[in-house]
């Protein structure tokens, strides 16, 4: 259910067509929350047959324009009541994990160039997280909206900081049993 809530909060921040919206979340909400052009579109018309968003008018109805789409004041109402709503944490389901379990059957061949991928992907994507703050959270920009995009972003960051600490462990625990494995 939180789509249409991502979509509520992009919108409120700045209206935008379904386009401009699908730009949007691939470079913000979308490193938390992913949506496809098609499920953005899709959740545009569900939630403007709710009344929660509208079609801004457009001066000069043109075929094929754009339109922009704006939260209504039952949109606004939605969001406030799903931030305040409580919501258990998910479970974790990761690939990785359950392959390296695998391997605990099956043994970890091949295992090791998965973690140095992995341990790359992280790097590339904690390096953008940076690049953000250092662009987008200069010092001293702290009214209460930048705070609140700032800490997701520290979230995300940590988030890969775990991820590089944990798998740089698992790769030196792999090619530990690799080695060994090529001893015996």
């Amino acid at each position: 259910m939180s789509l249409p809530h991502a979509i509520l909060t992009a919108l409120l921040e700045k209206p935008s067509s379904g386009l401009e919206l699908t730009r949007r979340f691939d470079k913000s909400i979308g490193y938390f929350w992913s949506a496809t052009h098609q499920q953005i579109y899709r959740e545009l018309g569900r939630l403007e047959e709710a009344g929660l968003i509208r079609a801004l008018p457009s001066e000069v109805p043109v075929r094929g324009q754009k339109k922009q789409y704006e939260v209504l004041p039952d949109g606004r109402a939605e969001l406030v009541r799903w931030v305040d709503e409580r919501q258990d944490p998910k479970p974790m389901r990761d690939a990785l994990l359950l392959r390296i379990r695998a391997a605990a059957v099956v043994g970890p061949q091949g295992l090791g160039a998965e973690l140095r991928r992995h341990l790359e992907l992280h790097r590339t994507q904690l390096a953008e997280y940076e690049a953000i703050e250092a662009k987008d959270f200069p010092p001293g920009r702290n009214a209460d909206p930048d705070r609140l995009r700032r800490l997701v972003l520290h979230g995300g960051i940590a988030l890969e900081g775990f991820w590089l600490g944990w798998l740089e462990e698992a790769l030196a625990e792999v090619e530990d049993m690799t080695a060994a494995g090529t001893e015996a």
